[in-house]
């Protein structure tokens, strides 16, 4: 097969497209042995099964025939005009028509680089960042320019007038972020947007876990802060993690020219969003549902970090530090210098115990290798803690 002449040509794009990191160590993880800590995946306990399930019953009896038709590109108005009301409660004012339903938050990222991003553009990062936005904006092939983090997350005087200079815009998870779970703190998220409006840069909020908070004091977002000190703000949200992200169901909110452009943009992808998804999901969320839903997910949550925090605590050695979120699904680890992530996966997984390393979280050059992700979502608390004995015990052996 090696000597087989294709008869076709993939585009320079295509050629360029790797898989994702951590979609391939899940490969590893269906092995009914592994402790994974890899995924990112919710947690199947807070998915509402029955109330979504009635939610399409309801929406099939009463608009069925409107629910399976084609629909408007911008959204089911409903849905947009419950997203815009909710926004008030992280302080942004907006309309309904600066709202756009897009089929997950993956989707959002594929078209503001399609927006924003020409070959060699300049594109603001965290270092780390997220994953499955450096692989989407990197179809684009961006310049990337990573801006200074600390253990209190992106630092806002590091966007100096070299480093915004000519950018398209900063991509920034201000709440729990992925993959270190740090929080951005008010000072910094008001310093944030008051030099971005400065240097006119655009600002791409990304918060998919912000309702994820079990701990700590819940902070305003981006987009209103930003909207008072005239910077450009572009909100990503999802109902992933809120409710079930096999709905694949997220939203953009932007002004409107931005939102006018990527509807063009939408068009020319898949035309619209599920009519039928959307129409459940405003089914289930418009009465309040998530009021009451949202506290027993965070304490699902909150138990897991914790049994993972304490066994970390247990097992890791001094050397080792690591983050302690307050709220969403990951632990982010710093290794002593001289361990190499990629290489500790691979020791581990013979271990039968998975995790993601560090380096692919970094855009660009200079990747910190000694660094890994944890997520303890998904594990029960005694595979956690086996687990983490058996990662204690393999970084002590290094």
């Amino acid at each position: 097969m090696d000597s087989y002449t294709l008869p076709y040509t993939f585009s320079q794009r295509a050629q360029q497209l790797t898989s994702s990191t951590i979609r391939e160590i899940l490969k590893v993880t269906e092995r009914p042995e592994i402790i994974s800590f890899a995924g990112g995946l919710p947690a199947p306990d807070g998915f509402p099964v029955d109330v979504i399930n009635q939610a399409y019953d309801t929406v099939l009896a009463n608009s069925g025939r409107s629910a399976l038709q084609y629909g408007p590109t911008e959204g089911y108005a409903p849905l947009r005009a419950w997203v815009a009301e909710d926004l008030k409660r992280v302080g942004a004012s907006v309309d309904a028509d600066e709202v756009l339903i897009v089929s997950g938050s993956q989707q959002a990222l594929d078209m503001l680089g399609k927006l924003f991003i020409d070959p060699g553009s300049k594109v603001l990062v965290e270092a780390p960042s997220y994953l499955g936005a450096i692989q989407s904006f990197s179809l684009f092939e961006p310049s990337y320019q990573a801006v200074p983090t600390d253990d209190g997350g992106l630092i806002p005087a590091g966007l100096t007038n070299d480093v915004a200079a000519g950018a398209r815009f900063i991509y920034v998870l201000p709440n729990f972020q992925n993959p270190t779970g740090l929080t951005l703190s008010l000072e910094r998220r008001q310093a944030l947007v008051e030099r971005c409006a400065a240097l006119q840069v655009p600002i791409i909020e990304d918060d998919p876990y912000g309702d994820l908070r079990y701990a700590g004091t819940a902070q305003p977002g981006l987009l209103g802060l930003g909207r008072a000190v005239g910077a450009t703000v572009i909100r990503l949200g999802s109902f992933s993690k809120v409710l079930a992200p096999g709905l694949r169901l997220g939203y953009i909110v932007a002004p409107r020219p931005i939102i006018s452009k990527l509807v063009q943009i939408k068009q020319a992808t898949d035309l619209h969003t599920a009519t039928l998804t959307q129409m459940a999901v405003y089914e289930t969320v418009k009465t309040g549902f998530l009021t009451e839903h949202l506290p027993k997910v965070r304490d699902i949550y909150k138990a897991q970090c914790g049994y993972m925090l304490d066994a970390m605590d247990e097992h890791f050695p001094a050397t080792v530090s690591w983050t302690r979120p307050e709220g969403g699904m990951f632990i982010w680890v710093t290794l002593p210098s001289h361990i190499d992530g990629t290489e500790l996966l691979a020791r581990a997984i013979a271990r039968n115990v998975a995790f993601v390393p560090g380096a692919p979280f970094f855009a660009g050059a200079h990747p910190q290798t000694n660094t890994l992700r944890l997520s303890f979502v998904t594990v029960p608390e005694a595979r956690i803690r086996e687990g983490i004995a058996i990662l204690g015990a393999l970084i002590k052996e290094s």
